[in-house]
């Protein structure tokens, strides 16, 4: 099915032509499905699919009320298959590997215990509005053994508060209702940018306190050696 009027990236056309293609055939399910799949396969972005799922409320091939409730339930139910995975998989697990990986310490794992701990509400509802994380921080709340109770409220909200924000976009965009996509599309590379910048500060510190140490530690050796 060709979408009349401004059309999507090219790059995007087949992803929307899928979820078009659910949402005739299964209605609210299937943008709820496609939302589920998003959580599950975070390269697929929500940014994309929710103000489709608008676009097509304002179609009037799904209720607008029909399509926020259906991407949410599908949210949540993506979230709960992360957090299965991160809680079947284990502290203990995490643990064992991290021991064993380069530049790593157990101590790393204890001081991201401590801090989800005490902010891991917070980072699960707010994480749920943030690219990238929305999917991932599903995970340390199974490793961690967040009450699924609490998890699944938290999640929906942020998953609620979000869902409605870009389905209403779409649905007043109308046929640019990708534009959507294109603005939140830079911020979420932006995301991606500071993880990364992250992530080499992080070993830059590990390598560069790693060598001070064999450092300190050979000095000590050839004081004690003469």
């Amino acid at each position: 099915m060709i979408i009349a009027g401004e059309e999507p990236p090219v790059e995007a056309g087949g992803l929307v032509e899928w979820v078009i293609g659910l949402v005739e055939t299964m209605g609210g399910p299937g943008a709820g499905l496609a939302i589920a799949a998003e959580n599950l396969f975070p390269p697929i972005p929500s940014e994309l699919i929710l103000p489709l799922a608008g676009f097509t409320a304002s179609r009037g091939q799904l209720g607008l009320v029909e399509a926020i409730v259906w991407c949410t339930v599908g949210s949540i139910v993506g979230a709960l298959a992360l957090y299965t995975i991160g809680r079947v998989f284990g502290r203990e697990r995490i643990r064992a590997i991290v021991a064993r990986l380069p530049l790593m310490k157990v101590s790393d794992v204890d001081k991201t215990e401590a801090w989800f701990a005490k902010h891991g509400g917070k980072a699960v509802f707010f994480g749920r509005m943030i690219p990238i994380f929305r999917s991932l921080i599903s995970v340390p709340a199974g490793i961690e053994a967040m009450p699924v109770g609490l998890f699944l409220l938290l999640s929906g909200l942020g998953s609620l508060i979000w869902n409605t924000a870009f389905v209403l976009a779409g649905y007043l965009l109308g046929e640019s209702w990708w534009l959507v996509e294109e603005y939140v599309g830079i911020a979420s590379k932006a995301v991606v940018g500071l993880v990364l910048l992250a992530i080499a500060a992080f070993v830059f510190v590990r390598v560069r306190d790693n060598r001070r140490a064999a450092g300190s530690h050979r000095r000590s050796d050839d004081a004690v050696g003469s």
